[in-house]
């Protein structure tokens, strides 16, 4: 592919890229907000910043905590990294697929990380009592459920999640990562930030930046009891967080009803992106409770040639979730965007999945091998073609006659058996809307697709088996 993603946001030529890789917030700050932000700009970045008691207490106000409950970082990453540093002591368990910064960070520390899997057949919704018996069996010292979870969007009921921070009570740690809570309708209070800081071993995390629509602005908090809250905070510079971040506070503190507007607004467009998603045949669509939405494809389609021809033929930029461990290419995940957004979005993703029957060397491919190879040698409906463009089934090569005089005896003389005409190849027509997480009709789901996957292995390793050991 020519050029790189950057270069299509400067060329300027027609409509710009629209970004759905990356999920926020459109509508906050709003653009007066925008404007005053930029009419300060040089008194903002020329100041020195608060000490981050002050910007703790500002946002604790916010926040309904006490402050010696409440730690800023300079984003929720800097958070989990002192986390891992200070509090995860061996192991440290985590659902999958979901955030390669749970996955990824306590590997690189020696830790040893725990994979529950979720289940696609189950709409990759978290089983917190399997996911408790999980933990038991593998003797995880440290748990993480983020709610919702990415890429999926799914999350617990308040109620079963607070059961469980009861039932794990004994581990080292459990830590709750709402980061992408702030959009969620299924309930009025998700949150259990005010029950992390009744338990001596819960975090709740949440970033801030994301919510306010400014992921470039570095701003993540936790709430915990006193004594984990202060573990953490002593450990971090006395000023972390940077003028612009501290700006950020303030823009929460004094436009609280238009941030409100604003979630209000981006779940309207979750649900019309969802509803719009689902008319596309063969498109499983999830539901979601964030601010992106994951879809499978259908089976044949590879995400990573949906993901380049949207982006060289469209103009649109979409993620792909093959590098998620639990997951595949042929999952994306989509970020929640205005309305205009998605009605480039949808008929540019409908073009690249179900444009007309391609032929050989029309230069298509599906990303798998034996797709392209069997759509080139057929109508796309398994019927081998006499020449292009042609319905017909080849005929099969005649057997020619044994000649006269070389003894060998003619067969009798058999009535030819008719042939059947060949099967009409039926034009394509939009199907009916596919329901939220179901798999289009008629359609294959992954699992299917790969065949069975094996459970995961609960028994102790053999290296902690001392009893087993040969002393070979």
């Amino acid at each position: 592919m020519a050029g790189n993603v950057t270069s299509l946001f400067r060329d300027g030529a027609g409509a710009g890229p629209v970004d759905f890789r990356v999920p926020g917030n459109p509508y906050f700050p709003t653009p007066g907000m925008f404007d005053e932000l930029a009419a300060r700009l040089r008194e903002i970045v020329t100041s020195c910043p608060s000490d981050t008691d002050t910007v703790t207490a500002e946002l604790s106000a916010l926040l309904h905590l006490p402050p010696q409950c409440v730690v800023v970082g300079h984003g929720t990453s800097e958070l989990i990294t002192w986390i891992d540093h200070l509090l995860v002591r061996e192991s440290l368990a985590i659902p999958v697929p979901t955030s390669d910064r749970w996955t990824g960070r306590p590997a690189v520390t020696g830790k040893r990380v725990d994979m529950f899997p979720l289940q696609e057949a189950d709409g990759f919704a978290l089983d917190l009592d399997r996911y408790a018996g999980f933990l038991r069996a593998r003797g995880s010292r440290a748990a993480v459920v983020c709610t919702p979870n990415s890429p999926d969007g799914g999350r617990p009921r308040r109620e079963r999640l607070v059961r469980f921070l009861d039932a794990m009570a004994d581990l080292d740690l459990v830590v709750v990562d709402e980061s992408y809570l702030e959009f969620g309708d299924a309930e009025p209070e998700p949150s259990v930030a005010q029950e992390a800081v009744l338990r001596p071993n819960v975090i709740v995390l949440r970033s801030l930046g994301k919510s306010l629509g400014l992921p470039g602005v570095r701003l993540g908090s936790l709430a915990a009891d006193p004594a984990l809250a202060g573990r953490i905070r002593s450990v971090l510079p006395r000023r972390n967080l940077g003028s612009l971040a501290e700006h950020v506070v303030s823009l929460l503190r004094d436009h609280g009803p238009a941030y409100a507007r604003s979630r209000d607004r981006l779940r309207e467009d979750r649900r019309d992106m969802t509803a719009r998603l689902t008319t596309l045949p063969g498109l499983t669509v999830y539901p979601s409770q964030a601010d992106f939405v994951l879809v499978r494809l259908p089976v044949g389609a590879e995400g990573t040639v949906v993901r380049d021809r949207l982006l060289t033929g469209h103009r649109l930029l979409v993620r792909d979730c093959g590098d998620k461990i639990g997951s595949s290419s042929r999952f994306l995940r989509l970020a929640v965007r205005p309305q205009a957004d998605v009605r480039r979005l949808v008929p540019a993703l409908e073009q690249v999945l179900y444009d007309s029957v391609p032929t050989a060397g029309s230069g298509y491919s599906s990303g798998t091998p034996t797709v392209d190879r069997l759509i080139g040698e057929t109508s796309g409906a398994g019927l081998r073609l006499t020449g292009p463009g042609s319905d017909v089934a080849a005929p099969r090569p005649a057997v020619p006659a044994p000649a006269v005089g070389t003894g060998v005896p003619l067969p009798a003389a058999v009535p030819p058996m008719p042939v059947p005409p060949p099967a009409p190849v039926t034009p394509w027509a939009p199907a009916a809307s596919t329901p939220p997480g179901v798999p289009a009709r008629g359609g294959l789901t992954a699992a299917q697709v790969r065949g069975t996957v094996r459970p995961v292995e609960t028994r102790p390793r053999k290296e902690d088996r001392p009893w087993q050991n040969t002393g070979t």
